[in-house]
């Protein structure tokens, strides 16, 4: 493959998602369950080295974290040399023979446009600020990078997943299992555990839409009848809202527009009934997009409109959250929303998102911990700490944002070197990607609360570099960036996985447990 094709292949990419999900008509008082659907996002195109596909998930993961906290971002020539130096480096023709069976992440067919996942939706708009509270490094690494340790301990490990592999490669959903909890609508998995995507139904009569769930943002919208994409035409296969389909749909006329870390859309405040697994809100206020790039009008773009879970302090549309709203209802005791996200190799697909309490049948009750939110902007902020087998790395002072809109972990580059130093087999790739063995064992802990919850050593493997070769290296699922302070870290779904997260606005706190 030509490095002009691949580079403009990369960067012509856009989103696609595939998703269903139906809600349960349990109900009970005060907590509403939704069971979310693991969205599947396409695979990059044919040619698309790993190494390239991690440098696209950071850069969303850069341009989110700089939105998060008020940052200027990268700008696109940044970005794009970011990939354009991975590429020189990897299509190099000496190299091309060790590179000609390049895995593809989400298998989509030759020739089609996508994004990578890392934090697809998100990112939010330009003055949202966070709040900041007051590293190591250092054999031969493939493309000039360095080993950071030459241990073989704790290489016990099977492999990156035959199932996660086969995944990546063809897409799909993976439908959820009935929720255990009452009013709930599940959480399929798309392909090896993408995005995740709930049903709620929306309009008189009522239809229902494929809604992304992202703790990373504070406004809900849908696409609009007559919706026209950046790209020309229309914006795609998807249910779009307004009068000519909803009876109780009132355009206020008033406009927004939100900013992610891939894509945008503008449209109107508009007021329509939601019902969020069988609660109610009548005339609740929420947005129509009239206008959304390619990210998000793609047919292959499997969701409908995204709802934002963090405080509404941050909505651009300066409305309530559906959960703030159902709790100034009285439809749940508190504004309290709660994520059990599932894997797909462990096969049990028990994902969900809770209104209104937590799902005690997720979570170990004696594990869990609640600590304050330390972003003043509305995120989800705590204060963590860090370890490796058990010993701290000693990076104090450190705060994390968790974010279920974004798939890696994007540290800043002194701790990212820190933690692979203390893995066994690690390497650098010398531009802030890491390789770790496929076959590790490692714990690598995140301490919350004083309560650590350890990273399950197959969700530190992002994709394999070799994809014939599922026990070689796999790139890791830790990654580096200029994130813009030296103690704040972006923590996603490579963490999230592993705990049952929930969050309360009324306390302004957040909660961590052990899955069970």
């Amino acid at each position: 493959m030509q490095l002009a094709f691949s580079f403009v292949l990369l960067l012509a990419s856009v989103l696609s998602l595939s998703v269903h999900a139906a809600p349960s008509r349990k109900r009970s008082n005060g907590l509403v369950t939704l069971p979310l659907k693991r969205i599947h996002q396409d695979t990059p195109g044919a040619g698309v080295s790993p190494h390239v596909f991690l440098q696209q998930n950071i850069n969303r993961g850069l341009k989110r974290h700089a939105r998060m906290t008020g940052r200027d971002a990268p700008s696109d020539l940044e970005l794009r040399s970011n990939i354009q130096k991975r590429m020189l480096d990897y299509e190099a023709p000496a190299k091309r023979d060790a590179l000609s069976k390049r895995y593809n992440r989400h298998g989509l067919p030759s020739g089609s446009r996508v994004v990578p996942s890392a934090d697809i939706l998100g990112a939010k708009a330009n003055n949202l600020k966070g709040n900041k509270k007051g590293g190591k490094g250092g054999g031969q690494a493939p493309q000039g990078g360095a080993a950071l340790n030459s241990s073989t301990a704790d290489e016990t490990g099977q492999g990156f997943s035959e199932i996660d592999l086969n995944a990546q490669s063809k897409g799909g959903l993976t439908t959820a299992n009935q929720p255990t909890a009452d009013n709930s609508i599940g959480l399929d998995i798309e392909a090896n555990d993408v995005g995740y995507v709930g049903t709620v139904q929306i309009g008189t009569p009522p239809r229902d839409f494929k809604i992304l769930m992202d703790s990373g943002s504070a406004d809900f919208w849908v696409g609009a009848e007559g919706c026209q994409s950046e790209e020309g035409g229309d914006c795609g296969n998807h249910v779009f809202l307004g009068q000519g389909s909803s009876s109780s749909f009132v355009d206020t006329g008033k406009p927004f527009q939100v900013t992610y870390g891939s894509g945008a859309v503008a449209g109107d405040i508009v007021n329509d009934d939601v019902s969020i697994a069988g609660l109610d809100l009548k005339a609740h206020v929420f947005g129509v997009a009239l206008q959304e790039t390619d990210d998000f009008s793609a047919d292959t773009t499997s969701f409908d409109g995204l709802m934002g879970l963090a405080q509404s302090t941050l909505s651009e549309q300066q409305t309530l959250t559906p959960v703030e709203s159902l709790a100034q209802n009285g439809l749940i005791q508190d504004a309290i929303t709660s994520f059990k996200l599932s894997r797909l190799s462990d096969g049990k697909n028990d994902g969900e998102v809770t209104f209104g309490g937590l799902d005690s049948t997720k979570f170990d009750a004696s594990t869990l911990v609640s600590f304050d939110n330390v972003n003043t902007q509305g995120f989800w902020e705590g204060d963590v700490s860090f370890s490796v087998d058990g010993t701290d790395l000693g990076l104090n002072g450190r705060t994390a944002i968790l974010d279920t809109g974004t798939t890696l972990i994007i540290a800043p580059q002194a701790d990212a070197e820190a933690v692979h130093t203390a893995i066994p087999g690690a390497k650098s790739d010398g531009q802030g990607g890491f390789t770790i063995p496929c076959t590790t064992s490692v714990s690598v802990a995140l301490t919350f609360g004083g309560q650590a919850f350890e990273i399950a050593p197959e969700d530190l493997l992002f994709t394999p570099v070799d994809p014939n070769d599922l026990t070689g290296d796999c790139i890791s699922g830790i990654s580096s960036g200029n994130v813009g302070g030296a103690n704040e870290w972006l923590v996603g779904d490579v963490f999230l996985k592993n705990a049952y997260f929930s969050t309360d606005v009324t306390k302004n706190q957040i909660s961590l447990a052990k899955l069970v």
